[in-house]
């Protein structure tokens, strides 16, 4: 996991960056010896598959320095992508949020079989098992038709998730 570092302050980030459709450009050498040239997109992405930008041997993600350049250098704990793509770092596609309303943002688990999020294969039931977390405690519908059981995962995800709520059919990243 990257480690989170305090943002530069909002004098810094402007001297560095420049912020252009939801990407940082470098406006100047971060560095006497930083190999980097003027112009070019600043960062790379990193193994969790956000942008990350190095600067003074500390790693950054783009999104934080965006949202902080955005908002008098502030930036929350947790930042949510509006529609799951952990690349696009446009300023409208961030906005604060809970670790658990992040969540709830989430796109369908590489190990979901049902192929729909929150709908699991109950064994034991020979039922479909809608499971989903509200404030910490978790809700739970069985069903015969798995077509049904995510008509009630995504009903239940728009009531209990409000604008956080994500039925996990994202394309892209």
């Amino acid at each position: 996991m990257t480690q989170v570092h305090s943002i530069p302050s909002l004098e810094r980030l402007n001297e560095l960056f420049e912020y252009r459709d939801g990407d940082l450009y470098w406006k100047v050498k971060p560095s006497k010896d930083a190999r980097i040239k003027v112009g070019a997109k600043a960062g790379t992405i990193a193994h969790m598959g956000y942008w990350r930008i190095g600067l003074n041997r500390l790693c950054y993600m783009a999104h934080r320095l965006i949202y902080a350049m955005h908002n008098n250098g502030e930036c929350p704990e947790v930042l949510d992508h509006i529609d799951g793509n952990k690349l696009n770092n446009r300023i409208e596609n961030l906005r604060p949020a809970s670790t658990s309303q992040n969540a709830h943002n989430s796109k369908l688990h590489i190990k979901n079989k049902s192929g729909f999020k929150n709908v699991s294969w109950l064994e034991a039931k020979k039922r479909w098992r809608v499971l989903i977390t509200v404030n910490g405690k978790r809700k739970c519908w069985l069903c015969k038709d798995l077509e049904l059981a995510d008509l009630v995962a995504q009903e239940a995800r728009e009531k209990f998730h409000g604008e956080f709520a994500s039925h996990g059919y994202y394309q892209g990243a």
